[in-house]
């Protein structure tokens, strides 16, 4: 039997910035989880990689991530590592971090 398809977006690291990012609908790249492209099969996850792979001099590390969708109809983390990579580097506030005055939510 074949497994339900999972939602699925694109995640990469910026190559310079160092930031998480996602990708978006017309290719480019937003820090922000909620302006990612939701992929609905498998099909879309395999085109949005390949696009995301041409841009290995701006970005790194891309891959799959499972989400889950919220009330809103935003994508949000399926699992405890992606919701950690939302929130940046955790050694010291910087980044988003200082931005939005997160305290280890």
């Amino acid at each position: 039997m074949a497994r339900n398809f999972v939602p699925q977006i694109i995640t990469a690291n910026d190559l310079f910035e160092g930031d998480v990012i996602y990708l978006k609908a017309d290719g480019t790249w937003a820090r922000d989880i909620a302006e990612a492209h939701i992929a609905d099969s498998v099909e879309q996850v395999e085109t949005m990689l390949k696009i995301a792979n041409g841009q290995q001099g701006s970005i790194v590390g891309a891959y799959a991530m499972k989400i889950e969708i919220d009330a809103d109809g935003k994508p949000a983390p399926d699992h405890f590592r992606e919701e950690f990579r939302t929130r940046g580097p955790s050694n010291y506030f910087h980044g988003k971090q200082a931005d939005t005055k997160q305290i280890g939510a």
